[in-house]
């Protein structure tokens, strides 16, 4: 084919069909618009008018794009910053195994005798946990309490931040006064310190330290919100719970969720039912104050809260819910003894600092306490405060009961049974202990070869006492009873011949013999000394008489056995007291102990007598009434009551004889129930001895006298019970 550069026709297909002749229309056109109104045409001022909005219009737009230009840009720097702050701070957090236990001392836990634990102090933690192995409701009920979104944000919720504002702002505080709207992130992060270490040389104590670390400035909640993404950076949801979960206080000196689970229900945090999770959770408000060993009252209260949140947020069935809300979580045994009470501070006084207080370890401490003779010694004190003291009264009363060797078996300092941190007056007051002291003064005289059965002369008596004058005696009824044993003189606690005998002895050896005792408070000068004039606690003269039971030796009352790190085995202390010297013979300290006893059967001590038993004992009233005592003991065990005000007020109408002779007799009933009976270590004296009066009758306990004394003695011990006692008055005042 030839090409002649015509240009070829394009081939196409011919119509199939030949096209429909249509009538043509006019097409509108595309760009046809609608006929515009005439333009009003605007006056001058109209114009004028037109032109200044416009220029108002042209000025706010270009101020919005400055303003946009200078926030986008501010926003960028911020973020930039922000973003080079929470990265920096990301790159110095530890490994989060280093964050659990943040304790800046360590806990001591207090076993008794039988090696179950019934007291802890200093702030005790049970042991790392995590998120995942503690009890699911546990990681719920904190979850829906604390922090209903944690699994959502970034660290930081706005809405909750803005919600919290709004209350504060409604309560009439400032917006970041009160409600914190702060994430459980940030709670850690506060946990934290925000990574500050507690240091002594820049706080004082670490309540100050917690103070600073909880701080709500605004500078202190950037920091807060800088650190809780970084922590959400380094670490995921559950490791930033885990924390939490073991550094959380939540009252009693517990830190940690295992700690507390321990501590109020005596089990792991893996086990805790429903109702204790509650519980639990329910302390993170306000630790202290609702922490079940201060009110289980009001802790049951604020875990229903809970509960009914669980329920509302689908962690707990409807079932479930009843059940927790009808059957609240209540505190095991060891809970129930609210920290151990005055005996626990007493042990903790008893070793050194770096062990005890201010120990950086968590130490384990096996002590002398009997829970069963505790719990006597508080039932009863409750008994008589409730049946025999009128109700207001604000007398006071203290408990010690230890065996014959020192070991203290139970204490109770004050009608508060269970407390911790109070006033102690078992060992911290020193009050006259009144005719509880005569026992030394006739220990002494009997050690020197008097006998029991003795005659001195209960008449007028006064002692010359050097810068002071005269110094006249009078018995406790203002009467004189004329020629009496011994015996009969402190069976019936007579003043005249106490102070005779003492010049007798010589004021120095009884203050030698109640020295050694372990009376280590000053004792008098002058002749006051025999009535009991100087100042002693309980806790001492209960000791001193534990050596006349023991036999004459001297004891150191102790409470500590033994004393080791947790998980040593190798004890660091054992025992701080026990039996020491001989302070008088043995046959001394029987014939005391029989003289003793007829105090109890026959004498001021009527009201303390044991029903199956025999039992040795010694009334006390100081001067003006200001203290009553009843000290004594068994074969088993030795124990002295106190009463009186804490401001010193005399006690109305009431001596040793009465109230505390009956303390003393229904905490002793107790403690002894279910015990077999033992042979007090007594010996009666014989009844050839005796010397009607003048020098001891016996020379190294060997000498004999007259058998005249035996028809004395039959005539005073053959008086009925408690006849003619002259302390054995009716206790009016506290009725």
């Amino acid at each position: 084919m030839s090409t002649t550069g015509r240009k070829t026709p394009q081939l196409v297909a011919e119509r199939r069909y030949p096209k429909k002749s249509k009538a043509t229309k006019p097409m509108a056109s595309k760009t046809a618009t609608k006929p515009r109104k005439p333009v009003k045409q605007r006056g001058f001022l109209g114009r004028i008018l037109f032109g200044i909005l416009g220029l108002i219009r042209a000025v706010l737009n270009w101020i919005l794009r400055l303003i946009w230009a200078f926030v986008w840009r501010i926003s960028l720097v911020c973020a930039v910053i922000l973003g080079l702050a929470v990265g920096y701070t990301t790159l110095t957090l530890p490994p989060v195994e280093e964050l659990f236990d943040g304790r800046a001392r360590g806990s001591v836990t207090l076993l008794d005798a039988s090696g179950s634990v019934f007291a802890w102090r200093g702030d005790q933690f049970g042991g790392a946990v995590t998120a995942s192995s503690v009890s699911p409701h546990l990681k719920n009920a904190i979850i829906s309490t604390e922090d209903r979104r944690f699994y959502q944000h970034f660290g930081l919720s706005p809405r909750g931040i803005a919600s919290a504002v709004r209350i504060n702002l409604r309560e009439g505080r400032g917006p970041l006064s009160g409600h914190g709207g702060s994430t459980l992130t940030q709670q850690t992060a506060k946990l934290l310190c925000l990574g500050v270490d507690y240091d002594p040389k820049l706080w004082k104590n670490e309540t100050a330290y917690e103070a600073d670390c909880r701080q709500g400035s605004l500078a202190r909640k950037a920091k807060e919100a800088i650190y809780s993404m970084a922590m959400e950076v380094k670490y995921s949801k559950d490791e930033i719970l885990t924390v939490y979960i073991n550094r959380a206080f939540l009252g009693a000196g517990a830190r940690g969720f295992e700690a507390a689970a321990q501590r109020y229900f005596g089990k792991s945090a893996a086990q805790v039912a429903p109702n204790e999770a509650a519980m639990l959770a329910g302390l993170l408000v306000a630790p202290t104050r609702y922490a079940p060993t201060n009110n289980l009252g009001r802790s049951q209260a604020r875990a229903a809260t809970v509960v009914r949140l669980m329920e509302e947020q689908g962690y707990l069935s409807a079932q479930q819910a009843a059940d927790a809300q009808t059957q609240p979580a209540t505190l095991s045994q060891a809970a129930q003894a609210k920290a151990g009470g005055y005996f626990a501070d007493w042990v903790m006084t008893t070793g050194p600092d770096f062990f005890m207080g201010d120990t950086t370890e968590d130490v384990i401490i096996r002590t002398t306490l009997d829970q069963r003779i505790q719990r006597a010694a508080e039932s009863a004190m409750k008994e008589i405060f409730e049946t025999k003291v009128k109700e207001g009264s604000e007398a006071q009363a203290a408990i010690v009961i230890m065996s014959a060797d020192g070991a203290v078996r139970a204490m109770v300092g004050g009608r508060q049974t269970q407390v911790s941190g109070a006033f102690n007056r078992a060992t911290m007051a020193k009050r006259q202990p009144g005719s509880s002291f005569k026992p030394f003064v006739y220990a002494a005289a009997l050690d020197i070869g008097r006998s029991p059965l003795d005659l001195i002369e209960d008449a007028p008596y006064c002692v010359h006492v050097p810068g002071s004058g005269e110094y006249c005696p009078k018995n406790y009824d203002k009467k004189y009873h004329g020629t009496v044993t011994l015996t009969e003189a402190l069976m019936r606690s007579y003043n005249i011949p106490a102070v005779k005998l003492a010049q007798e002895v010589g004021l120095e050896t009884i203050r030698k013999v109640a020295a050694d005792f372990g009376i280590d408070s000053d004792l008098a000068q002058g002749p006051a000394l025999a009535l009991g004039a100087s100042e002693a606690s309980l806790l001492e003269m209960t000791g001193a008489y534990a050596g006349i039971l023991n036999g004459g030796s001297a004891v150191t009352p102790y409470g500590l056995i033994e004393l080791k790190l947790l998980g040593s085995d190798a004890p660091l202390m054992s025992a701080t007291g026990g039996i020491g010297e001989r302070v008088i013979q043995q046959e001394t300290a029987e014939e005391l102990t029989w003289m003793m006893h007829q105090v109890v059967t026959s004498g001021t001590g009527a009201r303390s007598r044991l029903p199956d038993r025999d039992s040795a004992g010694k009334t006390g009233t100081s001067q003006a009434a200001k203290d009553a005592l009843f000290i004594g003991f068994t074969a088993d065990y030795v124990a002295g009551v106190w009463m009186g005000y804490d401001n010193n007020t005399p006690l109305s109408g009431v001596t040793g004889s009465g109230l505390p002779a009956e303390i003393w007799h229904a905490a002793m009933v107790r403690v002894h129930e279910g015990l077999p009976t033992h042979v007090l270590p007594m010996r009666a004296p014989d009844p050839n001895e005796g010397q009607v009066l003048g020098t001891p009758s016996r020379q190294n306990g060997t000498g004999r006298t007259q058998n005249a004394i035996q028809s004395l003695l039959e005539g005073i011990f053959g008086k009925s019970e408690g006849a003619g006692t002259t302390e054995n008055t009716q206790d009016r005042a506290l009725r």
